[in-house]
């Protein structure tokens, strides 16, 4: 059984989890200085005008810790502990998470440090946009895929997905994932037949 030691942070525990495993397989030095660290990381400034008519700055992240597999996948929080090490160490966990079940994407993760339940419908959608525009040159549905997580929800997807295709000129759904079904839906019933068609019948209604 992989036992880890580390006391500290959570980042400081995954890469304990990844040298006990990577001890256990026999793992080469080479490989392993590829594929520990994170590839990206990004960390922005949200200003946002709240309900008081005051300007509040939050920071905000996102890690891509592999895109070897495929386009990064995870979640996005908001959560006033949300800290740069613990988006490091949960995109990282993501890539291990989807290489055991052998899934063709990598791990990603993102971060608010806010307080949503003393926030604002309209704060925190203007929050989300803000800080949806600070990571655009990071996602993408060929990129890295953003879904919900810690006090994120369908809506705040919808405002992702709404605030990327804005600067595309046309809907993208698949920008994100938990977006609302019914949002999904109305988007399948303006595609094309012939697109339509191509869509694999196991395809989740809410990608």
């Amino acid at each position: 059984m992989l036992m880890t030691k580390s006391t500290g942070n959570a980042y400081d525990v995954a890469l304990e989890n990844f040298d006990t495993a990577a001890d256990a397989m026999g793992l080469d030095k080479d490989t392993r200085e590829m594929i520990k660290y994170p590839e990206r990381i990004l960390m922005v400034t949200v200003p946002v005008r709240m309900d008081d008519g005051q300007i509040h700055r939050f920071e905000g992240y996102r890690v891509q810790h592999s895109q070897v597999r495929g386009p990064a996948k995870g979640g996005i929080r908001f959560h006033p502990q949300v800290t740069l090490d613990e988006v490091k160490a949960l995109a990282t966990w993501m890539t291990w998470k989807c290489a055991v079940v052998n899934i063709p994407f990598g791990g990603a993760k993102g971060g608010i440090t806010c307080d949503p339940k003393h926030m604002s419908k309209g704060e925190l959608e203007r929050m989300t946009r803000r800080y949806t525009s600070a990571i655009l040159p990071l996602i993408g549905p060929e990129q890295d895929i953003p879904a919900p997580d810690v006090y994120t929800n369908s809506q705040t997807m919808a405002w992702i997905m709404d605030t990327y295709s804005m600067t595309k000129g046309y809907p993208i759904p698949g920008v994100v994932t938990g977006k609302p079904i019914s949002l999904a839906v109305r988007w399948a019933a303006m595609r094309p037949p012939a697109a339509a068609c191509s869509t694999p019948s196991s395809a989740p209604a809410n990608i």
